[in-house]
Protein backbone atom coordinates (compact mmCIF):
# COMPACT_ATOMS: atom_id res chain seq x y z
CA UNK A 1 0.00 0.00 0.00
CA UNK A 2 0.67 3.47 -0.45
CA UNK A 3 -0.09 6.05 2.36
CA UNK A 4 -0.36 9.36 2.85
CA UNK A 5 -1.54 10.72 6.20
CA UNK A 6 -2.42 14.43 7.60
CA UNK A 7 -2.89 14.07 11.02
CA UNK A 8 0.51 14.02 12.73
CA UNK A 9 -0.51 11.30 15.43
CA UNK A 10 -1.57 8.94 12.70
CA UNK A 11 1.55 9.32 11.05
CA UNK A 12 3.87 8.14 13.85
CA UNK A 13 1.29 5.24 13.91
CA UNK A 14 1.52 3.84 10.83
CA UNK A 15 5.80 5.19 10.50
CA UNK A 16 6.18 2.84 13.74
CA UNK A 17 4.07 0.44 12.59
CA UNK A 18 5.31 -0.38 8.80
CA UNK A 19 7.33 2.30 7.03
CA UNK A 20 7.28 1.17 4.07
CA UNK A 21 3.40 2.12 3.68
CA UNK A 22 3.97 5.88 4.48
CA UNK A 23 5.23 7.93 1.22
CA UNK A 24 3.45 11.72 2.37
CA UNK A 25 2.93 13.08 5.36
CA UNK A 26 2.47 17.07 6.40
CA UNK A 27 4.87 19.79 7.76
CA UNK A 28 3.70 19.22 11.08
CA UNK A 29 4.26 15.44 11.28
CA UNK A 30 7.69 15.61 13.14
CA UNK A 31 7.67 11.89 14.52
CA UNK A 32 9.34 9.35 14.09
CA UNK A 33 12.30 11.47 13.83
CA UNK A 34 14.13 11.27 10.39
CA UNK A 35 10.52 10.52 8.91
CA UNK A 36 11.21 10.34 4.67
CA UNK A 37 7.91 11.03 3.23
CA UNK A 38 7.31 13.71 1.05
CA UNK A 39 6.00 16.94 2.49
CA UNK A 40 2.40 17.81 1.23
CA UNK A 41 2.01 20.76 2.95
CA UNK A 42 -0.06 21.49 5.95
CA UNK A 43 -2.93 19.70 8.27
CA UNK A 44 -5.36 22.88 7.15
CA UNK A 45 -4.15 23.81 3.90
CA UNK A 46 -2.83 20.27 2.69
CA UNK A 47 -1.64 20.28 -0.87
CA UNK A 48 -3.87 18.58 -3.38
CA UNK A 49 -1.94 17.84 -6.33
CA UNK A 50 1.27 17.07 -4.49
CA UNK A 51 -1.10 14.71 -2.62
CA UNK A 52 -2.19 12.66 -5.88
CA UNK A 53 0.74 12.91 -7.63
CA UNK A 54 2.29 10.34 -4.75
CA UNK A 55 -0.85 8.14 -6.28
CA UNK A 56 -2.19 7.28 -2.58
CA UNK A 57 -4.03 4.08 -2.19
CA UNK A 58 -5.43 5.57 1.10
CA UNK A 59 -4.70 9.01 2.98
CA UNK A 60 -5.63 9.11 6.28
CA UNK A 61 -7.00 12.25 8.16
CA UNK A 62 -9.21 13.01 10.88
CA UNK A 63 -12.25 14.96 11.26
CA UNK A 64 -10.90 17.94 13.68
CA UNK A 65 -7.89 18.39 11.81
CA UNK A 66 -8.70 18.28 8.57
CA UNK A 67 -11.00 20.35 6.18
CA UNK A 68 -14.03 18.40 4.78
CA UNK A 69 -13.40 20.88 1.20
CA UNK A 70 -9.80 19.49 0.79
CA UNK A 71 -10.88 15.65 1.82
CA UNK A 72 -13.67 16.28 -0.50
CA UNK A 73 -11.23 17.00 -3.47
CA UNK A 74 -9.45 13.82 -2.72
CA UNK A 75 -12.44 11.44 -2.88
CA UNK A 76 -13.51 13.46 -6.38
CA UNK A 77 -10.22 12.56 -7.93
CA UNK A 78 -11.05 8.86 -6.91
CA UNK A 79 -8.90 8.27 -3.91
CA UNK A 80 -9.76 6.47 -0.62
CA UNK A 81 -9.94 8.66 2.31
CA UNK A 82 -10.00 7.12 5.93
CA UNK A 83 -11.63 9.55 8.57
CA UNK A 84 -10.67 9.13 11.98
CA UNK A 85 -13.00 10.06 14.97
CA UNK A 86 -11.37 10.85 18.18
CA UNK A 87 -13.03 11.73 21.44
CA UNK A 88 -11.80 9.59 24.08
CA UNK A 89 -9.09 7.40 24.78
CA UNK A 90 -11.65 4.06 23.81
CA UNK A 91 -12.23 6.14 20.49
CA UNK A 92 -8.48 6.23 20.06
CA UNK A 93 -8.09 2.80 20.54
CA UNK A 94 -10.95 1.32 18.13
CA UNK A 95 -9.90 4.27 15.33
CA UNK A 96 -6.24 3.14 15.06
CA UNK A 97 -7.42 -0.43 15.11
CA UNK A 98 -9.42 0.26 11.96
CA UNK A 99 -6.44 2.48 10.39
CA UNK A 100 -3.91 -0.22 10.54
CA UNK A 101 -5.40 -3.41 10.87
CA UNK A 102 -8.63 -2.89 8.92
CA UNK A 103 -7.62 -0.47 6.29
CA UNK A 104 -3.63 -1.58 6.16
CA UNK A 105 -4.17 -4.81 6.57
CA UNK A 106 -1.28 -5.05 9.28
CA UNK A 107 -1.16 -7.37 12.59
CA UNK A 108 -2.18 -5.44 15.73
CA UNK A 109 0.89 -3.33 16.23
CA UNK A 110 2.50 -4.25 20.03
CA UNK A 111 2.59 -0.58 21.27
CA UNK A 112 -1.52 -0.65 20.83
CA UNK A 113 -1.74 -3.66 23.21
CA UNK A 114 1.26 -1.70 25.51
CA UNK A 115 -0.85 1.51 25.55
CA UNK A 116 -3.92 0.07 26.56
CA UNK A 117 -2.00 -1.82 28.97
CA UNK A 118 -0.34 1.22 30.28
CA UNK A 119 -3.55 3.42 30.95
CA UNK A 120 -5.65 0.22 32.69
CA UNK A 121 -2.76 0.08 34.91
CA UNK A 122 -3.47 3.42 36.38
CA UNK A 123 -3.97 3.19 39.88
CA UNK A 124 -7.46 4.90 41.16
CA UNK A 125 -7.18 8.86 41.27
CA UNK A 126 -7.45 10.70 44.34
CA UNK A 127 -9.63 13.52 45.55
CA UNK A 128 -10.07 14.74 41.64
CA UNK A 129 -8.69 18.30 41.26
CA UNK A 130 -9.99 21.11 38.99
CA UNK A 131 -8.16 22.13 36.06
CA UNK A 132 -8.29 24.85 33.45
CA UNK A 133 -6.35 23.84 29.84
CA UNK A 134 -5.79 26.75 27.89
CA UNK A 135 -4.60 25.69 24.92
CA UNK A 136 -4.24 28.74 22.99
CA UNK A 137 -3.95 32.89 24.15
CA UNK A 138 -4.53 35.94 22.43
CA UNK A 139 -6.83 35.04 23.01
CA UNK A 140 -7.05 32.80 25.48
CA UNK A 141 -8.56 28.77 24.47
CA UNK A 142 -9.04 26.01 26.57
CA UNK A 143 -10.50 22.53 26.47
CA UNK A 144 -14.06 22.42 26.44
CA UNK A 145 -16.10 19.56 26.35
CA UNK A 146 -15.70 16.07 24.90
CA UNK A 147 -11.85 16.50 23.61
CA UNK A 148 -9.59 13.85 23.48
CA UNK A 149 -6.90 15.32 26.19
CA UNK A 150 -9.83 15.82 28.57
CA UNK A 151 -10.81 12.22 29.20
CA UNK A 152 -7.25 11.53 29.18
CA UNK A 153 -6.66 14.24 32.43
CA UNK A 154 -9.80 12.81 33.65
CA UNK A 155 -8.35 9.50 34.31
CA UNK A 156 -5.34 11.13 35.85
CA UNK A 157 -7.72 12.35 38.66
CA UNK A 158 -7.56 15.97 37.11
CA UNK A 159 -11.09 17.31 36.11
CA UNK A 160 -11.33 20.23 33.58
CA UNK A 161 -13.18 23.56 34.44
CA UNK A 162 -15.01 23.60 31.58
CA UNK A 163 -16.00 20.12 30.51
CA UNK A 164 -19.80 21.05 30.41
CA UNK A 165 -19.07 23.90 27.77
CA UNK A 166 -21.27 24.15 24.99
CA UNK A 167 -18.28 24.26 22.78
CA UNK A 168 -14.98 22.14 22.55
CA UNK A 169 -12.38 25.26 22.48
CA UNK A 170 -14.44 28.02 23.83
CA UNK A 171 -12.60 31.33 24.14
CA UNK A 172 -12.83 32.59 27.34
CA UNK A 173 -11.21 35.86 28.95
CA UNK A 174 -8.65 35.87 31.11
CA UNK A 175 -10.50 37.06 34.17
CA UNK A 176 -13.25 33.98 33.71
CA UNK A 177 -10.37 31.54 33.73
CA UNK A 178 -8.61 33.03 36.88
CA UNK A 179 -12.08 33.16 38.70
CA UNK A 180 -12.75 29.49 37.69
CA UNK A 181 -12.40 28.13 40.98
CA UNK A 182 -9.49 25.93 39.40
CA UNK A 183 -7.17 24.39 42.04
CA UNK A 184 -4.74 24.26 38.75
CA UNK A 185 -3.70 25.26 35.48
CA UNK A 186 -2.80 23.12 32.31
CA UNK A 187 -0.23 24.59 30.35
CA UNK A 188 0.48 22.28 27.14
CA UNK A 189 3.37 22.82 24.74
CA UNK A 190 0.97 22.77 21.67
CA UNK A 191 -0.91 24.04 19.68
CA UNK A 192 0.34 27.27 21.56
CA UNK A 193 4.21 26.87 22.79
CA UNK A 194 3.33 27.32 26.60
CA UNK A 195 6.55 27.62 28.94
CA UNK A 196 7.77 28.08 32.61
CA UNK A 197 8.16 32.06 31.28
CA UNK A 198 5.14 32.02 28.77
CA UNK A 199 1.74 31.07 30.69
CA UNK A 200 2.03 30.63 33.92
CA UNK A 201 2.25 34.24 35.18
CA UNK A 202 -1.36 34.76 34.04
CA UNK A 203 -2.37 32.29 36.61
CA UNK A 204 -1.08 33.75 39.76
CA UNK A 205 -2.92 31.87 42.28
CA UNK A 206 -3.19 28.74 40.51
CA UNK A 207 0.28 25.78 40.60
CA UNK A 208 1.16 25.43 36.73
CA UNK A 209 1.77 21.58 35.38
CA UNK A 210 3.83 22.64 32.24
CA UNK A 211 2.83 19.17 30.12
CA UNK A 212 4.13 17.83 27.11
CA UNK A 213 1.19 18.19 24.57
CA UNK A 214 2.14 15.05 22.38
CA UNK A 215 1.30 13.07 25.53
CA UNK A 216 -1.55 14.94 26.06
CA UNK A 217 -3.13 15.48 22.44
CA UNK A 218 -1.57 12.74 20.49
CA UNK A 219 -2.81 9.16 19.50
CA UNK A 220 -0.13 6.67 18.78
CA UNK A 221 2.72 5.54 19.78
CA UNK A 222 2.82 8.11 22.67
CA UNK A 223 -0.08 6.65 24.14
CA UNK A 224 2.47 4.23 25.56
CA UNK A 225 4.81 6.61 28.16
CA UNK A 226 1.90 9.07 28.44
CA UNK A 227 0.40 7.78 31.31
CA UNK A 228 3.72 7.86 33.34
CA UNK A 229 4.72 11.40 31.77
CA UNK A 230 1.82 12.93 32.36
CA UNK A 231 1.00 12.05 35.96
CA UNK A 232 4.60 13.20 36.43
CA UNK A 233 4.03 16.45 35.30
CA UNK A 234 1.04 16.89 36.89
CA UNK A 235 2.38 16.40 40.37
Amino acid sequence: MRVVSLVPSLTEAVAETAPGLLVGATDWCTHPAGLRAARVGGTKKPDVPAILALRPDLVVANEEENREPDLAALREAGTEVLVTTVRTLDDAVAELDRLLTGACGLPRPRWLDEAEAAWAALPPPSAPRRAVVPIWRKPWMVLGRDTFAGDLLARLGVTNAYADHAERYPRIPLDELNGAGADLVVLPDEPYRFTAADGPEAFPALPAALVDGRFLTWYGPSLVRAPAALRAALR
